[in-house]
């Protein structure tokens, strides 16, 4: 059975787990396999992308596959085709579809029309392979995914795509989830609401200590994401008390460690000392995307059977 991925609600709990032990397992392995042999990835690109792109390409070759990249010029995605016709002619030709998009309609509206799996690369809700990738990274820390449960995470900044990811993700794996955040800059209600239903322990507040007070993990993310940059000046002034820095981290556990998804604003949403320091295993998340992202592809082929 076809399987998408467009977010983490997406996996049950136990399907969360399997994602990030067979992470693990292929990290571990250390080696290219053939899991993947002869499948081909269209990689959708309506946004710039480091991260996304190479792990996704880098991982499909090393799993066999190859990927095909389409940037925007590319197919003009809505303008020169219809969103479904696209999906179809490439559900046609080839075995997946990765889409980083601006909004969540269009990868949703990939995922309904075409007839093979559709990955959520990025869009303007869900961040769900940052997510996967930065729970793997937890995970191999604390040598198990079943311990992942036992954590306090303090995200710091704008309840976001990637703040969404998160509350999905505490539904599942059962983590207490805190975001510090100025008011006007709450995560979306229905999501809150769905992850709450779902048995999540998520509380949403205004002082960054608090928040942040015995944590095991602080995360943050850019005040400014692509397409919102006419807020930048404003958004500055409304998240100064919101950053990530050596005195927020004296209230946090003793083991606590620093996490961003990059890029990173040095001086802004976290300070350069903090980013670069011994709590950080920022460029360990970036480098777990390759991982995360290879065992999400290998998952989702094992679906379709």
């Amino acid at each position: 059975m076809k399987r998408d991925l467009l977010r983490l609600a997406d996996l049950t709990p136990e399907e969360c787990r399997r994602v990030l032990t067979l992470a693990l397992e292929i990290k571990n392995s250390g080696r290219p396999s053939t899991q993947l042999a002869g499948t081909t990835l269209a990689m959708i690109f309506e946004k710039p992308s480091l991260r996304t792109r190479i792990s996704f390409e880098t991982g499909i070759f090393q799993l066999g596959g190859m990927a095909i990249h389409l940037a925007p010029q590319d197919i003009r995605l809505g303008e020169r085709e219809t969103v479904p016709d696209v999906a179809r002619t490439l559900a046609g030709m080839v075995d997946m579809i990765v889409a980083r998009t601006f909004t969540h309609d269009t990868v949703s509206s990939l995922a309904t029309h075409a007839q093979v799996p559709v990955i959520n690369g990025l869009s303007d809700l869900h961040h769900p392979c940052q997510v996967l990738a930065d729970l793997l990274t937890l995970a191999e820390r604390r040598s198990s995914v079943e311990t992942l449960g036992d954590l306090t995470v303090a995200f710091v900044g704008d309840g976001n795509n990637v703040f969404h990811s998160w509350m999905e993700a505490a539904a599942r794996l059962g983590f207490r989830l805190t975001l510090a955040c100025p008011a006007g800059y709450d995560p979306d209600a229905s999501i809150l609401e769905a992850c709450r239903r779902d048995g999540a322990t998520i509380d949403i507040l205004r002082n960054a200590a608090e928040a942040a007070q015995g944590a095991n993990v602080v995360y943050t993310d850019v005040w400014t994401s692509m397409g919102q940059e006419d807020e930048a000046d404003e958004r500055r002034k409304t998240f100064a008390d919101y950053q990530v820095n050596e005195a927020l981290m004296q209230v946090t556990a003793k083991d606590a460690v620093v996490m961003h998804c990059l890029p990173a604003h040095r001086g802004e949403e976290i300070t350069a000392d903090v980013l670069e320091g011994s709590q950080s295993i920022v460029f360990a998340q970036a480098e777990n995307r390759l991982h995360a992202q290879k065992a999400l592809m290998v998952w989702l082929g094992e679906q379709r059977g």
